[in-house]
Parts: structure tokens; sequence; C-alpha cells
């Protein structure tokens, strides 16, 4: 590498590390524009993104209802709830929310910088559920009217005497395959003539099928539509109007008349459109909430024990290897810069298991630059010079430190695949590090202690020993 280059290289990384270290900490450099009015622009004051155990929250785990879901959609079934309820706290401004499904009936929600679990769970739980019901059969339906009038006048322990009782309870609609689930979006308009309230529902691929379906086998007959469990179309009798169908309807659409106040119907659609829950959610099974007192604890603890890491491995490096060490500490202090920067950029949320992955991926890069120094020391003991050391130091080093660290990265990768979102937070911390590592031992590193080989320092062998 000719001289110019190595200038250039050089000048390159040092500019990096001065631009990652401002966008990591941008407060000493835009206090400095502002204290002497300098015409230049601002770096953006990016805060990291915190996780439930170091910025506090509320922790919520449902069992949802899957009774009348077939065994073999019930996967599918679960995976909408998940998206349905991150579109749905996305709404209100909460940042991050982490949504994991565990077993074959449990959703756990983390929603970090929360501070009500009352809020929390209202949020989730007036999320809309959209039915659709077909009338039942004639014979059902009479059956349900003799067993009523045979109930007249009956205390409810006289009732449970009677063969079926229950039956009277029942209703004259059952519901149908098609819900929310399906539901792609809705929306409000106005009839032409009278300018009433119409609400028109569009749904999806598989959804249209359903409704085409219904629609085919319920010609002649009343379709009745829940929001809820109540009747969307309120006339308020408390009664329940379901629209008729005339013929087969395709095509997905549905449209809803019968509501007479603007307000509600804007306020149904809105709701619908923030996400129709595929099957019913009670009570959360478990709820807590983490204070932020006690996520900031845990921050500071992790941080101090971050950086306490940080300048042993420092000390040990400088202490064993001498120049080589310094300048890899420095190459270390740069691979920090640009690891916190790319949290900050893309961004990752930090949780307490994707700090330890962080401190781990440091390891690694340190391990890299020992792998390196132990083949230079073994080149120098052949009386070779500093430059020559250098060459071959990193060239024979090469092959461990990629098959190390794609070993690694493979695991990495199979823990965030099949890993709960604690496991996945560590391990996508542990792939970025592992990578930016790489780029820091056989870029940055190399940079700087060529540099130094070439150099009137390179003649000191005791800085090299």
């Amino acid at each position: 590498m000719t001289k110019r280059k190595t200038i250039f290289y050089l000048f390159s990384v040092l500019v990096l590390a001065v631009v990652v270290g401002l966008f990591c900490y941008p407060n000493p450099y835009n206090n400095l524009v502002d204290k002497y009015n300098l015409n230049v622009p601002h770096f953006p004051e990016t805060e990291f993104r915190l996780g439930l155990d170091l910025k506090g929250g509320v922790h919520l785990q449902y069992e949802a209802d899957l009774s009348q879901i077939d065994e073999k959609d019930r996967d599918d079934v679960m995976e909408g709830l998940k998206d349905v309820i991150e579109r749905r706290i996305n709404i209100f401004g909460v940042t991050e929310p982490v949504i994991q499904i565990y077993g074959s009936n449990r959703i756990a929600v983390d929603l970090p910088g929360m501070e009500s679990i009352e809020n929390a769970i209202a949020w989730i739980g007036e999320t809309p559920l959209l039915e659709f019901a077909e009338e039942r059969s004639e014979e059902e339906i009479e059956r349900i009217n003799q067993k009523r009038q045979e109930l007249q006048g009956l205390s409810f322990e006289e009732m449970q005497e009677v063969e079926e009782w229950y039956v009277a309870f029942e209703d004259f609609y059952q519901k149908t395959e098609l819900t929310g689930r399906y539901l792609d979006k809705a929306q409000l308009s106005f009839n032409e003539t009278t300018y009433a309230p119409i609400i028109e529902l569009q749904f999806d691929a598989e959804g249209t099928k359903l409704f085409e379906e219904i629609t085919e086998r319920n010609i002649g007959k009343t379709l009745a539509i829940y929001l809820d469990g109540e009747s969307i179309i309120d006339m308020g009798d408390g009664s329940v109007y379901a629209p008729r169908v005339n013929e087969k309807i395709g095509g997905g659409k549905a449209i809803i008349t019968g509501q007479t106040d603007i307000n509600t119907a804007k306020l149904i659609v809105q709701r619908l459109n923030q996400g129709s829950l595929p099957v019913p959610l009670g009570e959360p099974i478990v709820q807590k909430k983490v204070g932020p007192t006690l996520g900031a604890i845990s921050l500071n603890n992790a941080v101090l024990a971050g950086i306490y890491g940080l300048l042993a491995i420092i000390l040990f490096l400088i202490i064993i290897y001498k120049l080589p060490g310094l300048l890899a500490s420095v190459s270390l202090i740069i691979y920090c810069m640009i690891l916190l920067a790319l949290i900050k950029l893309i961004p990752v949320t930090l949780t307490l298991a994707g700090i330890g992955g962080l401190i781990l991926s440091v390891g690694m890069a340190v391990d890299a630059n020992i792998l390196i120094f132990s083949r230079m020391r073994e080149e120098l003991r052949q009386n070779k010079d500093a430059l020559l050391s250098v060459e071959e130091g990193f060239n024979r080093a090469w092959t461990s430190i990629r098959d190390g660290n794609f070993t690694t990265l493979i695991v990495a990768f199979i823990l965030y695949f099949l890993g709960t979102s604690f496991i996945k937070a560590f391990a996508f911390a542990l792939i970025l590090g592992i990578l930016i590592s790489i780029f820091s031992a056989m870029v940055i590193s190399k940079l700087f202690i060529q540099v130094a080989a070439k150099s009137r320092l390179g003649k000191i062998k005791w800085l090299w020993s």
C-alpha cells in the first residue's frame, strides 16, 4: 500500500471515529455550537431505545380463547392476534412494544415506558371484536321460542329443573367463521340521497371468499353484524337489526347502514381500522409493572460493568502486547462507538440481555487481536522486521478469526430465529457486534499497526516483543 493510500485510509478512519463519536454523544458539540453561535448544523440528539427491564414499564400475559378455531388454523390466528395488538398499541405511541407468543394460546406484551397497568389493559382490551352471524334454521328458532314459553314466570332455580332449559337463552343468530380477522379496512361514506352515514367494509382475499359463501347460503335471510358482542346497527331500542341478503355478494365488500349518529359511525370505523381481534381476549393472566427506578439501577449496573470490563481489557492489552496492544485499544474504542452508533441508527431496543450480547462481542473483538498479536510474536522471534511480522501475523491469524466468528454467528442466528424475545435481543446484539468486530480487527487495527510499523516506532523492538 502506497504512502498516499495509507494516509487516506488513516484519515478516513479518524473521520469515521469523530462522526460516530458525535452521533453517540452529541451534547458537547451542540453546546459548543450554541455557545459561540457557530453557523454549522447540530448533530441529532437521538436517545437510545431502552427495553422494559431498563426503562421500566408494563408486562402483560393473555390467554386467547381458541375454542372456536380449528386446530390447523390456530397458529395463523395467534400470529394475526399478535399483529393486531402491535398495530393497536403503536397508534398510542408506545416505543418498541415487544409482543411474544408463548405455547399454543398465550401471548405476552411488554410496553416500555408505560406507567399505568390499567391503561395498558384498556388499550388492548378495547380493540373491537367484529363478528358476522347468520339466522338459525326455522326448526332451531321454533325450538328456542317454545323453550322460552315454557320458562315464562319461573324463577332461575325452577328453570334449571326443566329439561334443556339453557336452549331458551340461545340467540336466534349463530356466529359464522367470518370475523374481523379477515377485515382489510373500513371507511365512512354517506348516502347520496339521505346523507345518512354508511360504514363500508373491505375484506382480504380469504374474507372475500368466506363472505361470498355466507351470503350465497343465506339468500332471503338476514345477516347480523356484531361489534364487541353488540349489534353494530343501533337504532336505540336495544334490538338486533340485521340487513337482508338479496343475492350472493362478491368482491369482498359489505355496506352497513342504519347508523343515525355520524360520530358513532366515525368511532366504529376508527376502531375497526385500529385492529379487530381475531379471537376474544379476557383479562390478563399475568400483569406486573417494572418501575423506572429499578430500570435505572439495572441500566447503571450494566453500563458500569461494560466500562470496567473495557478498561480491564485495555490495561491487559497494553501491559502484555505494548504498542500493538495500545493501538488495538484505540481500535477497540472506535469499535464500541461504531456499535453504539448503529444501535441508535437502526434503531435497536437495548435490554439487559442485549447489553450482555454487546459485552460478549467486545470479548470476541479482543480475541481476534490476541490471535493476531500471538502470530506476530512468532514472526518477530524469527528476527523478521516489524512490518513483515505485522503482515504475516494478520494473514496467518485470519483463518482462525474467520472460523471462530463464523461458528459463533451460526449459533447466534439459531438463537435469534428460535429463541424468545430476551434471547433474540442477546443474539441480535451479538451478531451485530461480531460483524463489526471483524471489521475493527482486520481493517482498523491492521491500519493503525501498519502505520506504526512503517514509522520509526517499527525499529524499537521492545515495543513489539
